[in-house]
């Protein structure tokens, strides 16, 4: 056999499907069933609780909340607050919950959405060569990234790209969902290779996306909103002053949405939201903002939320009902929230372009033949 035969047949033997690779009859007598060949793909979100009851909101709460990427104080500084906040917000957050509540799935808006992303990014890259799998998990409640994982590698995955549903990197999301990933292969014997995708807060099929989808969004108002605010979820200035890069890739969208759509700084403006604790977050702040705009006698306003991949509790119920409370409260008249990108088209065109986008080299579409 030549040089080049034995790259074919490496080759072919990598590109034939699991199954095929498992009865092929190279391998010895008594070796144990291994699927392999085929690619995942694993996209992961926040995450949501398991219901609004009290302890359904406590056990969420406290994933979240212990997490030391989310929270960088001293455990023996926050843990005495933790025990506070897990006595008390679960009963809160659980009535904000229970008004976005998928009530014919019996589960949280964000969860219904991202595993309908995860359907449909299935569909769009059926194609590819070798045979990709796609799944989903959360970082925060269930489905859990380990669990995800392993059933990835069970189905013959030997090459896993996780996505982490942020266009804009942070280290208490993007960089927390990594962390998980990488403990989970420390369990395993065989590990997959794994590429955990890049932001996409500059890419062009985002940008449009969201351009599109803007325009699309006013246009179904019965008013003009005289002033837009794009509100991404805030973090700590302290995480900003170490060195994160968030707040620069949030701008660096903005600005790039200002520019496809021709608009000023005045009428798109950026603001954060989500913001607890004393401590001083990124500014500024949307619930701020949006108070200052009615005072100031603006009156018809809209927010959207280009770091959001799908409407959840800070979209649906924050913005969407606590900060137009706020505007109207404040004098404002008119208000309305735009969807996030959810699974529509131009949301799963994005999705679907960072998938393509990091598995070359991986998969692709097979060749054409001649005719």
């Amino acid at each position: 056999m030549t040089p080049v035969d034995a790259v074919g047949d490496r080759v072919a033997s990598r590109l034939r499907p699991a199954s095929a690779a498992a009865d092929d009859g190279r391998r010895p007598a008594g070796h144990p069933p291994i699927a392999s060949g085929r690619v995942g793909v694993l996209i992961v979100n926040l995450g949501t609780p398991e219901g609004t009851d009290y302890w359904s909101m406590r056990r969420y709460l406290a994933e979240f909340l212990s997490d030391r990427r989310v929270i960088e104080a001293p455990r023996l500084v926050w843990g005495p607050v933790l025990q506070l906040i897990l006595m008390r917000r679960p009963a809160v957050k659980g009535r904000d919950y229970a008004a976005i509540w998928n009530t014919e799935r019996d589960e949280g808006p964000l969860k219904t959405i991202t595993r309908a992303q995860s359907e449909k990014l299935a569909t769009a890259l059926r194609h590819l060569k070798p045979a990709v799998v796609v799944d989903w998990a959360m970082r925060y409640g269930q489905p859990p990234i380990a669990e995800r994982l392993q059933a990835l590698q069970a189905a013959g995955c030997d090459r896993i790209l996780v996505i982490p549903l942020y266009p804009q990197y942070c280290a208490a999301s993007t960089a927390t969902v990594a962390d998980k990933a990488f403990d989970a292969l420390k369990a395993m014997r065989w590990q997959p290779a794994l590429r955990v995708a890049a932001p996409w807060c500059d890419d062009p099929a985002y940008i449009e996306a969201l351009a599109r989808s803007m325009r699309d969004g006013l246009e179904k108002l019965d008013f003009e909103p005289e002033v837009v605010l794009a509100s991404y979820h805030g973090i700590p200035q302290a995480y900003f002053d170490k060195g994160d890069p968030y707040y620069c890739q949030c701008a660096k969208t903005t600005r790039l949405l200002r520019e496809a759509l021709r608009w000023d700084e005045n009428r798109l403006r950026m603001t954060f939201q989500s913001r607890f604790g004393r401590a001083e977050w990124l500014k500024p702040y949307t619930a701020e903002t949006v108070r200052e705009l009615a005072r100031s006698g603006i009156r018809r306003l809209a927010v959207i939320t280009p770091g959001f991949v799908a409407d959840c509790l800070e979209t649906l119920e924050e913005i969407g009902v606590e900060n137009a409370g706020y505007f109207r409260d404040a004098g404002g008249e008119k208000f309305a929230a735009i969807p996030c990108l959810n699974d529509s088209p131009d949301g799963m065109a994005v999705i679907e372009a960072v998938a393509r986008r990091e598995l070359m080299g991986w998969a692709a579409p097979p060749p054409t033949l001649p005719p």
